[in-house]
């Protein structure tokens, strides 16, 4: 396999960070007088354009759309399968990967010349896109075709933290050994996944990251647009590392509200101070706690950086154990769902013994400090 990264840039003082897509001089000679599929969503725009209505113009012949969680236009509820469709807007196939299938066949690539992908990613393991990257990677060797990657900055790249996945929990939110909050750029990731041999592929494969330019992961990258419907605000950005865990217990997390990743709470918690009720809403259609008001924390004006220590805190999980009335409910069903989240089993099994948050973390060595020292071999921007 070749992993190529095209002009590595230095990082210019004080500069504006551009993305892959925006450096079209990079990549046009790539795909000109090539048939192209594109990967892509909302997220994937050059200025206020798509990239997608930004290639046709400058007569790129794009002939498929392969589409994410979330779908194309990316307003679908977060889980929700998305069938295929046609795109209004240029009259284009787009095929979901995400539900039952989620890579393409090779009769999906039939007459494609280069895969081209560009999502914007958000750096926390069980955040899907990673996933599809991979698959849409899986296919783009199998069927031997070349991989164009438009890299984005990572809006949580500054840190990594968190537990390992043991392999044992793979899923389509966790597929490979690394931390939560792992610190890599999409382009990055996808290094590492062809690096550390995650994918199988000839020898002949070739991968092609266009780089950010004047990006380093200790920047503090504003998205110009939300990466999916209960990420709104950089403020969701940042906790959705720590809150998207009660995605596996009965604790709503803001889904059904305008602070969806930025608040959470239970109809059994201390009925006192700070409540919300969910309510069906586009993107959240049907949320935990529909129509029951839950009382808990408003987080959405806390300084998430002095909160946490630019580390994956466990502080609103312990607290909302705490106060769970029913312990032996607290994780949904047998407590699959949290732990494909997490990784392991552990981690429900240390709440259960009443563990610190430094004893927990103290049981994520040394396999952190393993994946820390690997990632650096794959890294396309200082730390």
């Amino acid at each position: 396999m070749i992993l190529l990264s095209i002009c590595l840039l230095q990082l210019a003082a004080g500069a504006q960070i551009k993305t892959g897509a925006e450096q079209t001089d990079l990549y046009l000679p790539m795909l000109s007088g090539k048939t192209v599929a594109v990967f892509a969503n909302t997220t994937s725009v050059i200025g206020k354009t798509h990239l997608v209505d930004s290639l046709l113009k400058k007569g790129i012949r794009i002939t498929k759309i392969f589409s994410p969680e979330h779908g194309f236009r990316g307003e679908a509820d977060a889980g929700a399968t998305v069938g295929n469709q046609v795109d209004a807007a240029t009259g284009i196939p787009i095929i979901s990967l995400y539900g039952n299938k989620t890579k393409p066949t090779a009769a999906d690539l039939e007459g494609i010349d280069v895969m081209l992908f560009d999502i914007q990613d958000v750096g926390v393991r069980f955040y899907t896109y990673i996933a599809s990257m991979q698959r849409y990677m899986e296919a783009a060797i199998e069927n031997h075709r070349l991989l164009v990657i438009l890299d984005r900055p990572d809006p949580n790249g500054f840190y990594v933290d968190g537990p390992v996945l043991d392999t044992a929990f793979r899923s389509f939110v966790g597929m490979q050994p690394i931390p939560i909050v792992y610190g890599m750029t999409i382009g990055e990731y996808a290094r590492m996944l062809l690096g550390e041999h995650w994918v199988k592929g000839d020898t002949a494969f070739r991968l092609i990251v266009i780089p950010c330019k004047n990006y380093t992961h200790g920047s503090r990258y504003v998205l110009p647009v939300k990466p999916s419907p209960n990420l709104p605000t950089m403020q969701s950005v940042y906790l959705y590392p720590a809150l998207c865990l009660f995605e596996g217990t009965p604790v709503s997390l803001g889904r059904g509200t305008s602070k969806p990743f930025q608040q959470f709470g239970h109809p059994a918690f201390p009925h006192e101070g700070y409540s919300f009720t969910p309510e069906s809403v586009p993107g959240a259609t049907h949320p935990p706690q529909m129509g029951e008001v839950c009382y808990g924390y408003d987080l959405s004006a806390i300084n998430v950086e002095k909160a946490t220590g630019n580390r994956w805190s466990l502080q609103w999980l312990l607290k909302a154990y705490a106060l769970f009335p029913d312990k032996e409910h607290f994780f949904n069903g047998n407590g699959s769902g949290f732990d494909r989240l997490t990784g392991s089993s552990t981690l429900r099994q240390q709440l259960r013994e009443g563990l610190t948050e430094d004893e927990i973390r103290k049981s994520w060595e040394p396999a952190l400090s393993h994946f820390k020292t690997l990632r650096k071999k794959y890294l396309l921007y200082a730390d």
